[in-house]
């Protein structure tokens, strides 16, 4: 295996492990029971020590929440719930200080209906300047009370809906992919590209390093905006080519970016969250002149399978290594159900019912799926080019169901007409402390009980707690920043080349530069190597018996 260059001769974002914040979610710094910027900046430290090299922070910008910040009222403002403007200002700098990069949302597909765009739109009436910037359309029918096609929303329902006009009278309908109050940017109207080109540049004047770009596979919508062939409402995500994602305009804009991204020193970049099909068009986004990174989705619907998993993993480096990309592995982010449940329950995270997409809690085995979300960690951090990790995964935390149904805030909840729980189950915010005042320490106000917090903490959540972990062998806090620390000493980890070991049909095994190796059994107790050297392991380890589940990095001793 040939020796690899140097990271300092590589752009930092081609091996970056990058932390996910979900900024109502991590830390609250004024006891009102919701996250902010002033908690992240307290948990720098925290950030610093685990290892990780970026942290992503979900939008922040001013926004009513009803799709928590993804529908944004104003682009270039934060959130006064979170703080203000100079506060991320601070946090941007502190964390560059410490050498931590900060990449922040930004949701170019849809505003909120908050938006002052919008409320333009709805009080200058059809035909105007004001309503293009939107995607208003007539309806169907004598009196145009069909809507303009038959596509549905990803949360459930029409994707359209009707306005009344300043005559009292029902009239055109909006287009909005997501919730209701998110409706869908017209990226035809030069206004709209300006705007957003200048989003960039307002943050990157600021020092983020880049930005993750939501919902990146849509904006444009097939001339016409024909009706879906197929059921809609199967097909929102499903399979087959949409009129209204993955459009060939996308990359336009992309190249576009890609040169005010390239305009600043210091390999500013940004990040996709495409979900394509098949998954090897992922690749047209991180061509040479368009986007940097993407996020490999391969991971987030895999089953815990080895068969399926290598393949995978050949699927995502082969697509990308035709343009020269790097690939980019994701376990847990905001959307999805945690991997401890979805790798022991088998679910991929498609479906539109709690039961479809969460599986059954009595079903769910904790230990095992612990250890599997911790082999697969071990894995993606070993694999070449970058990782994405998101809050608590650094602590295994599992999905909270026990949730009232009156404290569900997700819009998937009442979109589905009440059957889908929705995504808040990822969304609890982090356990700092194992006692319980303080909301498990995620407030500074101690008084603030757990069930008080912006969405409710469970009674066992403080056993996760990050000061039950810190130091504790064998903790998987304890896993995860030895893995870090020792990604960070291997030259040959990230971005590069890798070699498959052929160890067995249930074992994912792989060697990479410097005579290292990763193994992942995923069937019965194997043997390691007998010239290899345990670095690290998801699970206890007698001798050189990797036991079921278990992940080690070796070191391969000749």
């Amino acid at each position: 295996m040939s020796p690899l260059a140097s990271r300092k001769e590589r752009p930092w974002w081609r091996d970056a492990v990058t932390y996910q914040i979900y900024p109502r979610s991590y830390a609250d710094s004024n006891g009102d029971g919701i996250g902010d910027v002033e908690g992240i900046r307290s948990r720098l430290p925290y950030l610093k020590q685990l290892g990780i090299d970026a942290i992503w922070i979900s939008p922040w910008y001013p926004s009513p929440q009803h799709d928590h910040g993804y529908d944004v009222a104003d682009y270039m403002d934060i959130e006064p719930d979170y703080g203000t403007l100079a506060q991320a200002e601070t946090l941007i700098k502190e964390a560059n200080d410490l050498g931590i990069k900060l990449i922040v949302d930004i949701v170019p597909n849809h505003t909120s209906s908050d938006h002052k765009w919008f409320q333009a739109a709805l009080k200058a009436g059809p035909g105007s300047p004001e309503r293009d910037r939107y995607m208003f359309r007539d309806g169907k029918g004598p009196n145009g009370d069909l809507p303009p096609n038959n596509w549905e929303a990803v949360f459930g329902g029409c994707a359209w809906e009707r306005v009344i006009e300043a005559d009292g009278k029902p009239g055109q309908w909006y287009l909005h992919l997501f919730a209701v109050e998110q409706p869908d940017l017209n990226w035809e109207n030069p206004e709209v590209v300006a705007h957003l080109e200048d989003v960039l540049k307002f943050w990157l004047d600021r020092g983020v390093a880049g930005f993750r770009i939501d919902v990146a596979h849509g904006m444009f919508k097939e001339k016409g905006l024909p009706d879906i062939r197929k059921d809609p409402a199967a097909s929102m995500l499903g399979t087959e080519h949409k009129p209204f994602w993955d459009q060939e305009g996308v990359h336009d804009i992309y190249r576009s970016w890609r040169k005010i991204l390239d305009s600043y020193p210091g390999d500013r970049m940004a990040v996709a969250e495409a979900w394509v099909s098949p998954s090897e068009r992922i690749a047209r986004y991180v061509r040479s002149d368009e986007l940097q990174n993407s996020f490999n989705f391969e991971m987030l619907t895999t089953l815990w399978d080895a068969k399926e998993i290598k393949t995978k993993i050949n699927n995502s480096i082969d697509a990308l290594e035709e343009v020269g990309a790097p690939t980019s592995w994701v376990f847990n982010n905001h959307d999805v159900v945690r991997s401890v449940d979805r790798l022991d329950l088998g679910l991929t995270n498609h479906g539109d019912t709690t039961l479809s997409r969460q599986g059954d809690p009595k079903k769910l085995n904790i230990a095992r799926g612990t250890l599997r979300a911790r082999s697969a960690a071990l894995m993606t951090l070993a694999l070449p080019g970058g990782t994405y990790l998101y809050q608590g995964e650094e602590l295994a935390v599992p999905e909270v169901r026990d949730i009232p149904e009156d404290r569900l805030t997700d819009p998937r909840w009442k979109m589905s007409g009440y059957s889908d729980r929705g995504r808040d189950g990822c969304r609890v915010p982090m356990p700092w402390t194992s006692n319980p005042a303080g909301a498990f320490g995620f407030s500074t106000n101690a008084s603030l009980k757990p069930e008080q917090a912006w969405l409710p903490q469970s009674s066992w959540w403080g056993t996760y707690a990050v000061d039950t972990q810190d130091g504790v062998e064998g903790s998987t806090l304890s896993m995860y920043r030895k893995a870090l620390a020792i990604r960070k000493g291997e030259e040959g980890l990230g971005d590069g080349p890798m070699e498959w070991i052929e160890a067995g049909k249930d074992v994912v095994a792989f060697e990479r530069p410097g005579d290292f190796a990763c193994y992942i059994n995923f069937g019965a107790p194997i043997e390691l190597p007998s010239n290899s050297q345990v670095l690290v392991s998801s699970g206890p380890i007698t001798g050189h018996t990797l036991p079921t589940d278990t992940a080690a990095w070796v070191r391969l001793v000749s």
